[in-house]
């Protein structure tokens, strides 16, 4: 009997080439199917569903580190694969009571950025990165509000907060209100923009956000998802995935690729924050020994 699951390869190693914009797929490492799928020209692909990304940087010698995560072996999408926290974005991400908690360019302002029509969509991307990276490493990009005073026991309170939210008891605003803070929409920039390859069955259309974290954070990664935290500067990171050491996927080489060579935060961030971000969708095709990702230049 056929297997009627769909097949993805989205947990597959990926290896560097000679050319920096194509990535390989060994055969033996493709799902029963797989090639099948990307050779067909009749292909149905399935709708992407947008999610949010941020890379959380920190000022240290050498330049910025970047904060990577490693993914539990048994996930369905990216497994074992050392990434950028992130994830779909949700209803709560969407609504006008969150935006309204939300510091920095206004919703219409995100949208002319992310090149949306809908600033609720938009503002949503924003949100959905801000509330990936505190669920997924118990970093929250916030500030004290204006007119009120932070919890006194912040740390715990957030602590508590950050169970609450990964249950979803409670919404990102409401952690926010709890907690006398303004969610730190300021602090991101905008830097990439991929939407998975047509022939994977679970799709992305995925916004790349970087922002500087707060002064002395420590990474607590949700160990439900992930397994280990590191940082490293880009360029580190990259050696690293070329090398075989770093399992790491096409749009988070070329981020990183993207992010590197800046003295610090704030070179970088006046370097990128304006900086035009095409939308990239990297092809799959049949190649001698496997599968190529081919990212369009």
């Amino acid at each position: 009997m056929t297997d009627p699951r769909p097949q993805s390869a989205a947990s597959a190693a990926r290896r560097a080439t000679d050319d920096p914009n194509t990535f390989l797929i060994p055969s033996e490492h493709l799902p029963a199917g797989f090639l099948e799928k990307v050779e067909d020209a009749a292909l149905v692909p399935a709708a992407p569903r947008p999610a949010a990304t941020v890379v959380l940087l920190r000022d240290a010698e050498g330049g910025p580190e970047a904060l990577l995560l490693r993914r539990h072996r048994r996930s369905g999408f990216a497994a074992d694969a050392w990434v950028f926290p992130g994830g779909v974005v949700d209803a709560s991400d969407r609504s006008a009571a969150a935006a309204d908690r939300l510091d920095g360019p206004s919703p219409e302002a995100w949208a002319r950025r992310l090149d949306l029509g809908d600033p609720a969509e938009a503002a949503g991307y924003v949100m959905a990165a801000i509330r990936e990276a505190f669920e997924e490493t118990g970093i929250l990009l916030a500030h004290p509000d204006r007119v009120g005073a932070p919890h006194a026991d912040l740390a715990e309170s957030l602590a508590v907060a950050r169970r609450a939210l990964l249950n979803e008891v409670v919404t990102l605003r409401d952690v926010a209100v709890g907690n006398g803070l303004r969610l730190a929409g300021d602090e991101l920039i905008y830097v990439g923009h991929w939407i998975t390859p047509e022939p994977e069955p679970r799709r992305y259309d995925t916004r790349f956000f970087a922002a500087r974290a707060p002064a002395g954070a420590v990474c607590d990664a949700h160990d439900a998802e992930m397994t280990d935290a590191v940082w490293l500067h880009p360029a580190e990171a990259v050696a690293r995935f070329h090398h075989g050491q770093l399992k790491l996927l096409p749009p988070t080489v070329h981020t990183l690729q993207r992010l590197d060579g800046y003295a610090d935060w704030n070179a970088l961030r006046a370097a990128l924050q304006d900086a035009p971000v095409p939308g990239i969708t990297p092809r799959m095709e049949r190649r001698p020994g496997g599968v190529a990702i081919v990212v369009p230049e």
